[in-house]
C-alpha cells in the first residue's frame, strides 16, 4: 500500500481477478450491492467526481459539496452508503474527511455485470 501524504489518499484496491472466479450466486449479490451505491443521480455524480479527480490530489467532503446542489448533511448520508456499498474510503484529515474511489471499483462493476449478461 502506498504511503498517505496529506494530498493524496491510502490507496484501497479491489483485485479485479475476483470477479473471474466468483460464483454465480456471490456475483449477483455483490452487483446488487454495489448497485444499491448508485441507486440514486446524487451517488453516481459523487462516483463521477471521484473518478475523474487526479489521483494526486483529495477529495474533501466540501470540495464534493460545492460541486452538488445539496445541503452538506445531504452529502454525507450518500457519501456513506457509497462507503458502506464499498465504491468509496474514507480517510479523517483533522476536521475534515478526505473520499477517495476504491481503485478498480468501476471495472470490477463493469466485469461483474458482463459475468452475469454471458451467463447461460
Amino acid at each position: 500500500m502506498a504511503r498517505k501524504t496529506p494530498e493524496t489518499c491510502t490507496r484501497k484496491t479491489i483485485d479485479l481477478s475476483e470477479a473471474e472466479y466468483m460464483p454465480n450466486d456471490a456475483c449477483k449479490e455483490m452487483i446488487s450491492e454495489l448497485s444499491k451505491g448508485l441507486a440514486h443521480p446524487s451517488r453516481v455524480e459523487i462516483v463521477r467526481i471521484l473518478a475523474t479527480k487526479p489521483k494526486e490530489e483529495r477529495c474533501i467532503c466540501g470540495d464534493i459539496v460545492s460541486a452538488l446542489p445539496l445541503a452538506q448533511s445531504s452529502v454525507s448520508q450518500h457519501l456513506k452508503v457509497l462507503k458502506e456499498t464499498g465504491w468509496i474510503y474514507g480517510e479523517i484529515e483533522g476536521p475534515s474527511t478526505c473520499y477517495c474511489l476504491v481503485d478498480g471499483i468501476l471495472e470490477l462493476y463493469q466485469r461483474l455485470v458482463r459475468k452475469i449478461l454471458e451467463m447461460g
